[in-house]
């Protein structure tokens, strides 16, 4: 992950700077980092976790998104702003949508880390969707082959609730009914 600016940037200079740019770019409270290009590894992942949902979501008030398409995070709770560019995201309260993005907390978001990424997506980007409230947080790590979920307790924390690495199946806590062979993943 790489930082774009050495100083804060206003949300309004951040929607500048995206205006002069197709590079993803995500914006961390004052921060904007570039999103690093995918491998052809991280492509197919994608690729086949994207069928996978949206096949499960086809029929249902859920919509699955895939990268890049911009997750404006926004609670009442919460000052700070951050636009981050999940790999894919299901969205269920569609009250947000807009033509370029989506404003308000997705109910699942699913992050598949690079060797560049990985402190950003298991640290960072853990706590602030948990600060939102995501209900599910899926980790995919394509140099362990392995899936990482954690959902949202009681105490509005999250549990990390499974790991599979390599082969069996993996789960959605709050979609019981969806779950992925991972081998076929990450085939």
């Amino acid at each position: 992950m790489r930082v774009v600016n050495q100083r804060w940037m206003s949300l309004e200079e951040y929607d500048e700077l995206r205006e002069t740019t197709d590079k993803p770019l995500e914006y961390m409270n004052g921060v904007v980092c570039m999103v690093p290009s995918p491998s052809t590894k991280h492509q197919r992942i994608s690729g086949r976790m994207y069928v996978e949902l949206f096949h499960f979501f086809e029929k249902t008030d859920c919509e699955v998104f895939h990268a890049p398409f911009d997750v404006e995070l926004y609670s009442n709770e919460i000052d700070e702003k951050y636009i981050v560019v999940p790999d894919l995201c299901v969205i269920c309260d569609k009250e947000g949508l807009q033509d370029q993005k989506y404003v308000g907390v997705p109910t699942w978001i699913i992050e598949i880390l690079s060797p560049s990424n990985q402190a950003h997506d298991l640290v960072f980007k853990l706590n602030i969707y948990m600060r939102y409230q995501v209900k599910e947080y899926w980790i995919v790590n394509p140099m362990l082959n392995s899936i990482q979920v954690y959902a949202l307790n009681e105490r509005k924390q999250y549990d990390q609730v499974e790991v599979i690495k390599e082969k069996g199946s993996v789960r959605s806590s709050i979609f019981p009914a969806f779950s992925v062979d991972v081998a076929k993943i990450f085939s």
